[in-house]
């Protein structure tokens, strides 16, 4: 292990529900702040969805990019926004954000030693608009750029381009888990000796389109109030909030970030996936992939359960979703008589579908820097299933220092992914 290539965090970018940098998110973690509010899709008062994770300082009410808004501190050419969806708008400017945290010039990302790996859903506004112009038109001629701006490969096809990256580019769709498989693999591709660093970049459009078919699958919540509507582990739990929005980690290998003499946040030290084999929706009863999946992340980081101070759980809200990943980590934590801290800070960010994964691990990055953990949110009664598991009743941020920690994904068709991140050692 001692001879592998070592992987740092060297820089972040946040457009998200808590924050548009990384000091507003790291407050709104400190002080349990959720970033979600009360919204209205469609103009109709009547829907039952009444919460959301929002995407603050943007503006884009319809799908012409000339009504389009975003902060006068990034920079996008009108040419480049033409072919974007909103969640690339948002990305573009999270990885602004990001080369700016790391202190990367455009010599050090436009060259082969330099990839990225996107995670994205595309955007079902968009393409549900050029779909209805098709047939609106018979077949007659579209927007030519629609296919570009909507489907899933827009992130990457928009942010290699924009940003020149001439590495390796790939987009991840494995619903939620995506952007933590975009970071596994860029990882090996670090590991290997393939790339010297990898932008891993995860981003979900807010709109009508992109919550309400969960809302059809009775997944998301009904409540009304944005303080206590998303209860990771409560008992009380009945659905998750969507949220949209980006957010940007830089991987990059240990000689490159001495060279640069780059601050560094933390260590990658390992991840592991594996599959439920079980339903297309639901997870393992027993998180069994899960289970799976975070054990394989210790083999790869040369850890054991005793080691992880805090796992930052993918609990989105759901009964049984929770439920599943509660008797996972029951069975790979507590049954070797480990009690790490568990929280989700999903309570407080609402569900961003793809964009969880990296997101949660910035979040996860900010916390070894920072030294906290953070707490969990409307979280009063924790459910059976938790018994035995660390997790912290109605309480703020841990004033404690995580030297180990893990980041869980799941998503649809039982995938999972469980991200090893190490403070700097």
């Amino acid at each position: 292990m001692s001879s592998r290539r070592r992987v740092f965090i060297t820089g972040l970018g946040f457009i998200c529900s808590i924050g548009n940098s990384s000091e507003e998110v790291s407050d709104s973690l400190r002080n349990l702040r959720p970033g979600l509010e009360r919204v209205t899709f469609f103009d109709n008062p009547d829907l039952r969805v009444k919460v959301a994770g929002t995407v603050k300082e943007f503006s884009t009410p319809s799908h012409s990019v000339a009504d389009w808004k975003y902060p006068a501190r990034y920079t996008i050419k009108p040419e480049t926004l033409r072919g974007m969806a909103p969640h690339v708008m948002y990305a573009h400017c999270a990885v602004q954000q990001a080369l700016a945290d790391s202190g990367l010039s455009p010599d050090d990302i436009t060259n082969g030693d330099t990839g990225m790996f996107c995670a994205s859903a595309g955007s079902a506004s968009l393409m549900g608009h050029h779909i209805a112009q098709l047939h609106a038109k018979r077949g007659g001629r579209g927007d030519p750029m629609g296919i570009v701006r909507s489907i899933a490969g827009t992130l990457n096809f928009n942010l290699t381009t924009s940003f020149r990256i001439s590495g390796a580019s790939c987009g991840f769709v494995t619903a939620c888990a995506s952007s933590s498989h975009a970071m596994g693999y860029g990882f090996d591709e670090i590991v290997l000796g393939r790339q010297k660093r990898m932008i891993i970049v995860g981003a979900e459009d807010l709109n009508a389109e992109s919550v309400l078919p969960f809302d059809s699958m009775r997944a998301l919540t009904h409540r009304d109030d944005p303080m206590t509507a998303s209860r990771p582990f409560d008992v009380s739990r009945d659905g998750f909030v969507s949220s949209g929005g980006a957010t940007v980690l830089i991987l990059e290998e240990e000689a490159e970030a001495t060279r640069r003499g780059a601050k560094i946040y933390g260590e990658m030290t390992g991840w592991g996936q594996a599959s439920d084999g079980y339903n297309v929706a639901i997870s393992h009863p027993q998180g069994e992939g899960l289970r799976l999946a975070m054990e394989k992340a210790l083999a790869s980081a040369g850890l054991k359960p005793g080691d992880v101070d805090y796992v930052n759980a993918h609990a989105t809200s759901t009964p049984p979703g929770d439920r599943s990943e509660a008797h996972a980590l029951n069975a790979v934590f507590t049954k070797a008589g480990a009690t790490p801290w568990v929280s989700s800070t999903k309570a407080l960010t609402g569900h961003p579908l793809s964009m969880a994964g990296v997101m949660e691990a910035a979040f996860c990055s900010l916390a070894l820097h920072e030294r906290f953990i953070p707490g969990a949110a409307n979280l009063e009664n924790p459910d059976p299933a938790c018994e035995g598991l660390r997790i912290p009743i109605k309480a703020s941020i841990l004033d404690y220092a995580p030297g180990v920690i893990l980041s869980n994904s799941s998503g649809f068709g039982g995938a999972n992914v469980s991200i090893a991140l190490a403070a700097l050692r």
